[in-house]
């Protein structure tokens, strides 16, 4: 078995992942593992931009409100406060790596400033409407000129090495397994030879994003499997508040769009929500209209089709010249266009579907969890940003500042001197080829397709009851066939969103309230009492038995 040696692991090529390896690489060797191409990455299908406050005008007190406001009461304001603060240092750094934003064109200069859902200002900054796309370029072409990173792409992580789990197996951990279990390095798969390799290093970074994929109907690109979170989970990691699954509430409805996202900016730019009708609906759910939180759009546009049967709903935006919007959407324009449809006179039909994580890995703004060498970034972590309900472009805002923090902290705080443990080759015991790549489809599609139709936008504890009954009997057959049959990149996959779709039932059935995006018909108040959902005990446990209980840091973390 080959085994790499580096400084650092850095797990996705995500902005969080890529950023960090940037500040890294200046002080050690790095290695970022990433299971597709290099901008095979959420990062890459952002459209909308980077919340931060940046216009005399705007404040990071409104910034924070505006926050805290759409977290439902569940963010930690201290972090929230934080994180604003820091955005606009973060955007200057991105500026400097080679990222030009898009600027006004009415003579006075400066940045042109989008405005999103819950936002009372416009604050986002923008690529055009690929900014995602802009990041991923100018990131990944400095990270190869960087003679200290490494890019091993078609390599995904499998699971991570701790010092904990080497020690059952038999294996001397010496002074890296001394005061409790730290992460040592991971196995993955080479997707290109079908070899098993490993990595040593004594800090990893978790920065593989979220798991849209767990849903039949999602925004994210195919990687999304929430590889992150079920490899930490299995690790023993403390996971959080997975029940706030946001769902953006504007994707194109076409039979022949795959997962492609209509931006929240233009709604921004005044595109009203309709129904087949051509009637404007949300006014009788939020005075903001369709600039209401994502949560509370996404809910609406759902009650909307199934009052009337409706397969889909409406984007009217034909206010806007054609000219407008082929400048200010030049790639939602096209993308329209080659649908058959012209957003200057035609409606644009949407429908909601799975977008982003608020919840992960419980870990702090520099990244750190409750494993000593491991570290969390970007959406796979839940460091209490967003609490019950993303706010629009936080979610780059939040990658962006907590990979320098993250980064800062590493550098700032060597581990001590150990020497690394040998790892044991892989075990591939008797497993074999497999010859049933039927049984991983159907088990995908029976999985994503349950979490649709039971943990979607609105739920019931008799969804989620049958929800939980079928996750737990496919969890069983996935292990059992993961252990069965030789490693490929789907049954790694699979076993990831069966994990995630346990986590986030389990959490869904914990938390007897309707708090932003958890809706459920059961409990439609909100709490007085203000708890995230915290689950520790392993996978394939029975779903009644979760952990939910207020998060100490201190019990969370080392210092």
């Amino acid at each position: 078995m080959q085994v790499l040696d580096y400084d650092y692991c850095v797990i996705g090529s995500g902005m969080a992942g890529l950023l960090s390896a940037l500040q890294l690489g200046k002080h050690g060797s790095v290695l970022v593992v990433t299971k597709r191409g290099g901008a095979d990455s959420n990062t890459n299908y952002a459209q909308g931009g980077i919340a931060s406050v940046m216009a005399a005008q705007d404040s990071f007190d409104a910034h924070v409100a505006d926050t805290l406001q759409a977290g439902g009461g569940l963010c930690d304001e201290e972090v929230v406060r934080d994180i604003v603060a820091e955005g606009p240092r973060a955007v200057a750094e991105l500026e400097a790596l080679g990222l030009s934003f898009t600027q006004r064109n009415d003579g006075d200069g400066g940045y042109d400033l989008g405005q999103e859902g819950g936002h009372s200002a416009r604050r986002v900054l923008h690529a055009g409407d690929i900014t995602g796309r802009e990041v991923e370029t100018v990131l990944l072409d400095r990270v190869h000129e960087s003679p200290s990173i490494t890019l091993r792409e078609e390599a995904m992580a499998i699971d991570l090495i701790t010092t904990g789990w080497l020690e059952q197996r038999g294996v001397e951990t010496g002074e890296a397994g001394q005061g409790g279990s730290r992460c040592v390095g991971i196995y993955f798969l080479d997707r290109t030879s079908g070899e098993i390799c490993a990595v040593r290093a004594p800090r990893v970074i978790l920065a593989s994003g979220g798991g849209g994929k767990v849903y039949l109907y999602t925004s994210n690109p195919d990687v999304a499997t929430g590889d992150g979170v079920a490899m930490a989970w299995r690790a023993g990691l403390p996971i959080k508040n997975m029940e706030f699954i946001q769902f953006h509430p504007t994707c194109l409805f076409h039979p022949d769009a795959k997962s492609f996202l209509i931006s929240e900016a233009v709604r921004g730019e005044g595109a009203r929500l309709v129904d087949r009708d051509e009637q404007e609906f949300m006014p009788r759910y939020d005075a903001a209209g369709a600039l209401a939180p994502r949560d509370i759009v996404a809910r609406a546009i759902d009650e909307e089709m199934k009052l009337t049967g409706a397969s889909c709903v409406y984007l009217d935006i034909r206010h806007q010249s054609r000219a407008f919007l082929e400048e200010r959407f030049p790639n939602i324009f096209a993308a329209c266009l080659g649908f058959g449809i012209d957003m200057s006179q035609d409606l644009i039909p949407v429908v909601p579907a799975a977008h982003y994580f608020c919840g992960g890995v419980a870990a702090t703004i520099d990244g750190r969890t409750a494993m000593e060498g491991l570290y969390a970034c970007g959406e796979v972590a839940c460091t209490g940003l967003h609490g019950a309900n993303r706010l629009a472009s936080n979610s780059l805002l939040e990658a962006m500042v907590c990979a320098r923090r993250m980064s800062v902290h590493l550098i700032a705080s060597p581990p001590p001197p150990f020497t690394m443990p040998t790892l044991p080759d892989w075990e591939r015991g008797g497993a074999v080829p497999s010859d049933e790549a039927i049984v991983v489809e159907h088990n995908w599609n029976e999985v994503r397709t349950c979490m649709w139709d039971y943990v979607g936008i609105v739920r019931t504890d008799k969804r989620l009851d049958r929800a939980a009954r079928r996750i737990r009997n496919l969890h069983r057959e996935i292990h059992d066939y993961y252990k069965d049959y030789l490693v490929i990149a789907d049954i790694l996959e699979l076993r990831n969103i069966a994990a995630v779709a346990e986590l986030i039932i389990r959490s869904a059935q914990l938390r007897r309230e309707s708090r932003g995006l958890h809706c459920t018909l059961d409990y439609p108040s909100m709490a007085d009492e203000r708890v995230d959902t915290v689950i520790i005990d392993p996978p394939g446990g029975d779903t009644r038995l979760g952990s939910s209980a207020s998060w100490s840091r201190d019990e969370a973390f080392h210092a």
